[in-house]
């Protein structure tokens, strides 16, 4: 490898000669590297402006589902009782009264048993189900292993998996408690220990039966001929007495009132969302395309049409409002041609969903409006609002592909450019090795020519 002495013989400082020399044939590597940057830069600020459009199109796509606009608020007369209204299309407004005539229980069975020595000769028999003869019941044998102890049963039983478990409670004294308890609470969790068992120290006992909830309305079915009638539940819940709404009991009680209502508070907050969500869109555009006239500088997307159209094109969707199909159009009823066009087909403002435009162009909601349009004429309003999410959606998801596409576009001359770097990596590392030799051969040669001048010098000094 060459290497070079500065000023040896030349007394030049070569290192910062080729120093120098080196930095002006790196030039054009820097400016390619400057170009790295500066498409890094409007990465980060296409990117920023996706995460905004992304946001709108999350909301605009929230807004829009039917179970937005089915949804149920749902409200108790009883503090023990609990209703919760359900995501789905399920839900609708009404009212039910019952009483809380019984609550889910399981089964516990106890007995007592000696706190030493087995209590089982190896097998036991359990029949788990209804207990009422039919095809649910189900018949089970537990095989013990060396330990026949009370607490060799419970872990038995327990390691059985058939919805029963065990546990021994120690009471201190010449006997123990073996408690078998059900998994779960309902009649159809019922089981019966039917052999096995020899060696307890007193009968098998039931402490509490499996039972099943059960609600009454109208005086349940003991008046049925007056329209009254029962539900039961396995469980203290509920999920079918009313539609879009779940019940949970914990106390015996009469008169308890579960109402459910249209929900519309929860559909202004997600046009709420979904004007913000617009509203964050235009202040990144905004913020990543300004330009600071006093400074004379501007942002990283200063002069991209595409980023500036973002906003314009979304006003221009807001001020033309709404059109959509007509709910409640019968495509049976004999019209003319003009008169059925007019009908086929709603056009409305957006402010009556209480959006609108103020005058620095940025969305504005009102939600007492739109709660009193949405109170006059329900199913327009839904007709409208998904209408409007739709088109938000399509208009944000379009806006996103194209920006996507641009970001590609720009990684891609990324790794172009990074690999025209690297190219210049060994192309430069070569000049300086190239530099380093010459300026070597140069302080070699002034040194031969040094030595030639001395000796010359010597020759003429002695004649």
């Amino acid at each position: 490898m060459s290497t070079s002495v500065d000023g040896l013989v030349s007394g030049l400082s070569t290192s910062s000669m080729i120093t120098s020399l080196m930095q002006v044939e790196a030039a054009p590597q820097n400016r390619l590297k400057s170009k790295v940057s500066t498409a890094q830069t409007a990465i980060a600020s296409y990117m920023s402006v996706n995460a905004a459009l992304t946001s709108l199109k999350n909301s605009a796509d929230s807004l829009g589902q039917l179970s937005t606009w089915r949804a149920v608020k749902a409200t108790t007369s009883s503090s023990t009782v609990t209703a919760t209204a359900l995501t789905g299309t399920n839900g609708a407004s009404g009212t039910t009264v019952f009483d809380v005539k019984s609550l889910a229980k399981n089964q516990i069975t106890t007995a007592k048993v000696p706190a030493t020595g087995d209590i089982s000769s190896g097998t036991i028999q359990i029949t788990t189900g209804p207990l009422d003869g039919s095809a649910s019941d189900k018949a089970h044998t537990i095989t013990l292993g060396d330990d026949k102890s009370a607490k060799g049963v419970a872990a038995a039983i327990n390691a059985a998996g058939i919805g029963i478990k065990a546990t021994v409670v120690t009471t201190g004294g010449a006997n123990d408690i073996l408690q078998i308890s059900g998994a779960k609470t309902g009649t159809g969790a019922a089981f019966r220990i039917d052999s096995g068992l020899d060696g307890v120290a007193s009968p098998l006992t039931n402490v509490a039966t499996a039972a099943n909830a059960q609600l009454d309305i109208g005086g349940g079915d003991a008046n049925a001929a007056n329209g009254g009638y029962s539900v039961t539940s396995d469980t203290n819940t509920f999920a079918k007495l009313m539609p879009g709404v779940s019940i949970t009991v914990s106390k015996l009680e009469n008169d308890v009132t579960v109402t459910s209502d249209q929900d519309v508070s929860g559909i202004a907050s997600k046009i709420q969302a979904l004007v913000d969500a617009a509203n964050g869109t235009l202040s990144e555009v905004a913020k990543q395309t300004a330009y600071d006239a006093a400074t004379k500088k501007g942002s990283p997307l200063t002069g991209d049409f595409s980023v500036r159209n973002i906003s314009q094109s979304m006003l221009g969707k807001i001020s033309l409002g709404l059109t959509y199909a007509n709910p409640s159009y019968d495509k049976n009823q004999p019209t003319d041609a003009a008169t059925k066009t007019n009908l086929e087909k709603i056009s409305i403002s957006l402010s009556k969903l209480g959006v609108e435009l103020d005058r620095s162009g940025r969305l504005t909601f009102d939600s007492t409006k739109f709660t009193n349009s949405y109170n006059e004429n329900p199913l327009q309003m839904q007709a409208a609002g998904i209408e409007f999410a739709d088109q938000m959606e399509k208009y944000a998801g379009d806006q996103t592909t194209n920006i996507t596409a641009v970001i590609t576009g720009r990684k891609n001359e990324i790794d172009g450019l990074n690999t025209q770097i690297s190219g210049w990596d060994l192309r430069l590392a070569a000049k300086r090795t190239a530099l380093q030799k010459q300026y070597a051969d140069l302080e070699t040669s002034l040194g031969k020519l040094k030595n030639q001048s001395t000796w010359l010098a010597g020759q003429l000094s002695g004649l």
